[in-house]
């Protein structure tokens, strides 16, 4: 069937008959191709070149063709919002004042650029006020975005109507979307790029241009990371900011600022002067009062023992919290002790852990650069782009007043000739029917020369304006010359971008704001006596601890129709750790786990278990022992212990496990252990060393560990080691094993990802397991 002829046919807008019709699915495609791409380009990620969304962008034209410099008087914000609207932004009013209240707020932008009157929201959370109460005008910053506009620096295009002319881009004299940052979410991308000082930038910009060939390394000395509005304190190490800067996308570490203030009789309180971006002082004091006065979850029936444990921890250390933020400190979070006795360093650390006063701060240097496409950069490739983008900006405006120069010579050098020849020129206008004609035939002048003089008034044949002209003419020779040679010479052009960048630095710059210093991640420790102990779980998840190593596993008792799924020997400092069907991993602390007296408690009600899943295997295990995680299709890998552990009573994604596909009980990698063997549902063997499985830290899908037939899957895997492996089974009515080991089981060995052999032993169906 050809297209012409397919159910669901729509002939493209404007086109009739059959030659332009198109399938509904090409259509979709397209409509949604182009939707991704205006919401890439049109709304979602800001420029490499002046770090600004179309909105930002009309925005702050809008209010400069109103007039609206920093020495203006402000205006209502509802006129400015309506120019945007009506000239260049077609879209919804909130969404264009949402912006621009973005763009005033000085807790959101390192260096705000509209300078807002009135209410423009608060760090807590609060709304501004309607557009109608609130005054705005540019701030002087906002000039290294405009100041070039009209100097031909900027190519212009039509509005969305085609009345209006409105930049495509802005002049920008220094890389404003590293020094404010931005967010968005696009279709397919999203962008999340931080804040930084605009010394440290400028000096980096500067750096590039005098050496392009300049080390990473010297880079991020000049920025070490970013500097948020907010201030703070960034605790990760060098080496992994250095990281994400080069890959342009990671997790920052970020925690709270504060002093401890000493008080009469030897009390003290804690003094919060300083936030990470996202967080405010009304969210740290609704987190506190979660810790000191829980809420029974939905479906429980009381508070779980983590809501009580960490309320009877923050009652016993916290008396008080109070937020005396205002005009004088916009960020002052008091905390006083329940005693003047408890230790400070355990008293920040339990509020730092508890609470989002110490928090994670994503990068995602994704921008569209200079060829218009929209990708994840590095911070080298972001400021090269960048001064590209300068570079070229400036040679634009040279020409441009290079051409206005050599205009202004051409009319002078005119003036010259009325000046020199004041009878002669007059004569020739008076006797003259077409004057401009006669005197570009008398003098050889211009048509644009002669259009000068004839509209020169008499006063500017007076002695002394000819004295002008000549300083003028020779003044313009000479910015003739340096204009120009700013064009032929790259030297004198990268002398004159750094002379303009340092001069904007040392106008608008500052110190900077947020501290770069390593230090540990908060975690709450709660002091655990170190004992053997062994861990009982049941098939249907209830967990028990029993003290000590070496209990017989058949004296464990059970609830009616549960059974034993596994014993596991560990310390009380270990972690229990749960897989569920859908691959996420879950953790439980081993010394928090019920007694073995009774029948245990389910392992629901420790963790949160996601929706429509369930609990398939659980191990516990020292966190340096090393684990084989499998899939009965085929594919695995091995992992450290202390990797499948989470602090997230949700869990954490950690095994890829397609439709269908169900995951085989976790194998312990024993020490001696130097081969694999796996074992087929269709009782095919396969044995490979295990340098050949590879190691996933963050888990995965893992890589193919035996390859297998239509309807076969994957039933054992078993670490070998040089005592080989048993097959214990059923032969002719009595329990049987084999020893596989040596030239027995040299037979089976092959490259991972084979089909291997058939299995040949005595016993029926066999059962794996090592010989150690």
């Amino acid at each position: 069937m050809t297209d012409s002829n397919q159910a669901g046919l729509f002939d493209a807008p404007g086109a009739g008959g059959d030659d332009a019709a198109i399938t509904l699915g090409r259509y979709a495609e397209q409509a949604y191709l182009d939707y991704a791409v205006s919401v890439v380009r049109g709304r979602a990620l800001p420029d490499v070149g002046d770090g600004q969304k179309p909105v930002q962008r009309r925005i702050l034209y809008a209010m400069q063709a109103m007039g609206l410099a920093s020495g203006a008087k402000p205006v209502k914000s509802a006129r400015v919002v309506g120019d945007v609207l009506g000239k260049y932004h077609p879209h919804g009013d909130q969404a264009a004042y949402d912006a621009m209240v973005r763009m005033a707020q000085d807790f959101s932008l390192r260096y705000p650029l509209i300078d807002g009157h009135g209410n423009f929201g608060s760090r807590d959370g609060d709304n501004a006020a309607a557009m109608r109460y609130t005054e705005a005008r540019l701030t002087p910053f906002a000039r290294l975005l405009l100041d070039e506009l009209d100097e031909g620096t900027v190519d212009f295009v039509p509005n969305y109507d085609g009345s209006q002319q409105e930049p495509q881009m802005l002049p920008a004299r220094l890389p404003v979307m590293l020094l404010n940052g931005a967010s968005g979410i696009a279709v397919g991308m999203a962008t999340e790029i931080p804040a930084h000082n605009l010394r440290e930038v400028a000096q980096a910009c500067v750096a590039l241009i005098r050496n392009p060939k300049i080390e990473d390394q010297a880079l991020l000395e000049m920025v070490p990371g970013p500097d948020f509005a907010g201030g703070g304190q960034i605790i990760t190490p060098a080496a992994d900011i250095a990281h994400i800067y080069t890959t342009g996308r990671g997790s920052l570490k970020a925690r709270a600022r504060w002093t401890f203030e000493e008080m009469a009789r030897g009390q003290w309180q804690l003094v919060v002067h300083e936030l990470p971006p996202g967080t405010s002082g009304q969210k740290v004091l609704e987190e506190i009062e979660e810790l000191t006065n829980p809420k029974v979850r939905a479906g429980k029936k009381s508070l779980s023992p983590e809501q009580q444990q960490s309320k009877a921890m923050m009652l016993a250390l916290l008396d008080a919290v109070r937020d005396e933020s205002g005009k004088d400190a916009a960020v002052r979070l008091v905390f006083e002790p329940k005693t003047s006795r408890v230790d400070r360093d355990e008293f920040v650390n339990t509020l730092l852990a508890q609470t989002s006063m110490e928090s994670n701060v994503p990068i995602n240097l994704v921008c569209i650069g200079t060829d218009s496409r929209p990708r994840q950069k590095g911070l080298r490739e972001i400021l090269e782009e960048w001064v590209a983008f300068r570079t070229n900006t400036v040679v634009r405006r040279t020409r441009h007043r290079l051409d206005k120069v050599l205009d202004r010579i051409h009319v002078l050098e005119g003036r010259m000739v009325v000046y020199l020849n004041v009878d002669e020129v007059i004569q020739t206008i008076r006797d003259s029917d077409e004057p401009r004609q006669a005197l570009m035939s008398r003098f050889k002048l211009t048509e644009r020369q002669a259009e000068d003089i004839l509209e020169m008034r008499l006063r500017q044949l007076a002695r002394l304006e000819g004295f002008k002209i000549e300083q003028e003419l020779a003044d313009k020779r000479q910015e003739q010359v340096r204009l120009q040679d700013l064009l032929d010479n790259p030297s004198s052009l990268k002398r004159l971008l750094i002379k303009e960048i340092e001069a904007d630095a040392k106008q608008f710059g500052d110190d900077r704001r947020t501290l770069i210093e390593s230090a540990e991640r908060a975690v709450l420790e709660t002091k655990v006596l170190d004992e053997p102990v062994t861990v009982i779980v049941s098939q249907n998840g209830w967990l028990r601890a029993r003290q000590g190593h070496g209990h017989d596993a058949g004296q464990f008792s059970f609830k009616q129709g549960d059974a034993l799924y596994g014993a596991f020997e560990c310390r009380t400092t270990d972690t229990l750790v749960v897989i569920g069907d859908n691959g996420r991993v879950y953790s439980v602390a081993v010394s928090g786990l019920p007694s073995a007296r009774g029948d245990g408690q389910p392992v629901t009600t420790m963790i949160d278990l996601e929706a429509g899943s369930r609990i398939v295997h659980a191990i516990a295990a020292a966190a340096d022992s090393r684990w084989l995680l499998a899939t009965r299709s085929g594919y695995g890998f091995a992992t450290r212990f202390s990797d499948m552990c989470t602090r997230q009573r949700a869990g954490k994604q950690f095994i890829t496990v397609e439709k269908g596909d169900a995951i085989l009980p976790p194998v312990a990698l024993f020490a001696g252990a130097v081969q694999l063997a796996l074992v087929s549902a269709k009782g095919r063997m396969l044995v490979f060393g295990l340098e050949e499985v590879k190691t996933l830290s963050g888990g995965g899908r893992g890589t193919i560990l035996m390859g297998l037939d239509d309807r076969d899957t994957l039933a054992q895997v078993v670490p070998a080691g040089p005592a080989g492996v048993r097959a214990s089974g059923i032969y002719r009515n009595k329990p049987t094993e084999d020893i596989l080991v040596g030239e027995a089981l040299a037979v089976y060995v092959g490259k991972r990802a084979r089909k291997g052999r058939q299995l040949d032993v005595r016993p029926k169906q066999p059962v794996l397991s090592s010989v150690r």
